[in-house]
């Protein structure tokens, strides 16, 4: 039980710690002021935008943001696509991997544009070295870094005073990647490297059996072909950007993405730290350091518990090995608990954490199997993505999302007391609503909506792997995923379908844009409003009751959206579970 408790409270812990720092740091590089190693990275700054002809100090106003961010994004995509199509023709393809089937790259380049990461292909398989880093690595950077740059125009927008610019997407961009991401990446890629993840060009290695065996033809089979490439750049810059998508088909549970515990605890405190420290760079920026600790404590709050459901759920494990007399306790010759789907080398503990910390945090990559999770235990990733990946969340995004829902608790505490709402100097009025609106409710329409008409369709009920509550929660858990940019999968569902493909790569656009477009707007409408002074009637949105009222609307409105979805799924299946004879 100690031992559950430290393994539990190590990576909180050290995600809390750096918090503070990394967000100290972070909010000086978006401000554009002197932060360390801005000295050696500054003219790289500078060359990149003089090369694409942005003016030095160039601002722009909101709906000019989002073209540049649309063009931008359009642009990626259909290079992305174009590297899958033609990489049996480009370089750095030892294995001699052929182009990637036209709905199949359509899909990933979707994927990877929106920060989504949604793989329905084994990376080592299906793409060269050169489609992986050029290709999936960059998207890996840039998608991060738009999130990021959404993030400091919306923090722009309640900071500035009548003004009707919310600053420039390019420099955003290019500073986002070049002083946070690649100094980041590059020392976790070095610790990935040390830890025995692979980082060359070659195609592969053959490896000794230590037990020949012999193969269906009858010839002797002594050698393991052991893929092999630039993994560690790849995996580092998946984990700190929130990305998710591995090199390997098998993930962070493949022993060359994951090696060793000091690769395991690295990778998992990657995956929150950078959406967590951003919440103290916000409340640094608006220039109240104790807003950004209400906001990382309602994150806070709102992951705890679900893990640790998760967590006994998974330790409990099934009633039918129960009543066959299956010791399920943990031991020093066991794990205990549910293993199926899951790497004895993390257990129960290890996996249900990393799958509430990846589905949290808008991540994705997993380390073990969800599909065999208990049914409780699959509904704890469900219900995270489904709060609409504001827990924690993807780099600025899950920041800029939970904002929104903050606009909708003070909107809702105005009215309850009489009062017109205000927040942190800001009036909120009807089209800041409508916008926090669109923002929250429009990646629900896309998972509920795509369900829907999945159910409908014989071509996807014949992809799944079971029928009933489980195959209904496999599918809920594929729309949930790519619309609300996570990416894990179930694993149930053979998902390279053209209606999935297709259908999943626009839940993936609504999740990204129909929620970056209206708060891109929001960000261009509090920036034009004059400051509010603060009076004796104005709301405290910097203690413990605002945390309470924030956390309680983000819940309020996930269950009011996917309760009624969660009970047809696996609420269903836990209860034939353990009504079953």
């Amino acid at each position: 039980m100690l031992s559950t408790w430290i393994r539990i409270a190590l990576p909180l812990g050290v995600v809390v710690a750096l918090a503070a720092p990394l967000g100290a740091w972070m909010a000086r590089v978006l401000e554009g002021r002197r932060a360390p190693l801005r000295r050696w990275l500054q003219p790289i700054e500078r060359g990149i935008l003089r090369l694409a002809g942005v003016p030095q100090g160039s601002e722009m106003g909101w709906r000019r943001y989002a073209a540049c961010l649309l063009v931008f994004q359009a642009v990626c995509v259909l290079a992305v696509y174009l590297l899958q199509r033609w990489q049996g023709e480009l370089p750095l393809n030892p294995r001699g991997t052929p182009g990637v089937p036209p709905w199949l790259a359509f899909n990933t380049a979707f994927s990877f544009v929106t920060n989504t990461n949604w793989q329905a292909y084994s990376g080592e398989v299906a793409m060269s070295h050169f489609t992986q880093m050029v290709g999936l690595g960059v998207q890996n950077f840039v998608s991060a870094a738009a999130g990021l740059a959404v993030l400091a125009a919306l923090t722009r927008g309640f900071v500035r005073r009548g003004s009707e610019t919310i600053g420039c997407f390019w420099t955003d961009l290019v500073r986002g990647v070049v002083h946070v991401l690649l100094p980041l990446a590059l020392l976790l890629s070095v610790v990935l490297v040390s830890q025995g993840v692979p980082q060359t060009f070659a195609a592969d290695a053959q490896v000794p059996l230590l037990e020949p065996t012999v193969g269906a033809g009858g010839s002797l089979i002594d050698t393991q072909t052991v893929p092999l490439g630039p993994v560690a750049s790849q995996v580092a810059i998946k984990q700190l950007g929130t990305n998710g998508g591995g090199f390997y088909g098998s993930n962070s549970a493949h022993p060359l993405e994951n090696p060793t515990p000091a690769s395991h605890l690295a990778e998992l405190v990657a995956i929150l730290l950078l959406p967590a420290a951003l919440c103290l760079s916000f409340g640094r920026l608006v220039g109240q350091p104790r807003q950004g600790w209400v906001l990382l404590g309602v994150m806070l709050v709102l992951f705890v518990p679900p893990l640790l459901l998760g967590i006994g759920a998974e330790q409990q494990g099934t009633p039918v090995l129960q009543r066959l007399g299956a010791d399920l306790a943990p031991s020093e010759q066991q794990p205990g608990g549910n293993m199926e789907g899951k790497e004895l080398r993390f257990g129960v503990v290890d996996s249900a954490l990393w799958a509430a910390a990846t589905t949290a945090a808008s991540n994705g990559s997993v380390n073990s199997m969800h599909e065999a999770f208990t049914p409780l235990g699959g509904l704890v990733p469900l219900w995270f993505m489904q709060l609409g990946e504001v827990v924690f969340g993807g780099v600025g995004s899950g920041l800029y999302g939970l904002l929104c829902f903050g606009v909708v608790a003070v909107f809702i505490a105005g009215l309850m007391v009489g009062r017109t709402p205000e927040w942190l100097g800001k009036k909120i009025g009807a089209f800041e609503m409508k916008m926090a609106c669109l923002a929250i409710l429009l990646p629900v329409l896309a998972v509920l909506g795509g369900t829907a008409l999945s159910l409908l369709r014989d071509d996807v009920l014949a992809a799944l792997g079971t029928r009933g509550p489980h195959g209904f929660s496999e599918l809920l858990y594929a729309w949930s995923s790519a619309g609300n940019n996570n990416g894990s999968a179930f694993a149930g569902l053979s998902a390279d379908t053209p209606f999935l493909d297709l259908g999943l790569a626009l839940a993936m656009f609504v999740g990204r844009f129909g929620v970056m477009l209206p708060v891109l707007a929001l960000a261009g409408a509090l920036a034009r409003r004059p400051h509010v002074p603060v009076t004796r009637g104005t709301l405290a949105t910097d203690g413990w009751l605002f945390l309470v009222l924030l956390a309680t609307v983000v819940v309020c409105v996930g269950a009011l959206s996917f309760v009624p979805a969660l009970v047809l799924g696996p609420i269903v299946e836990h209860l034939h579970m353990v009504g079953s004879p």
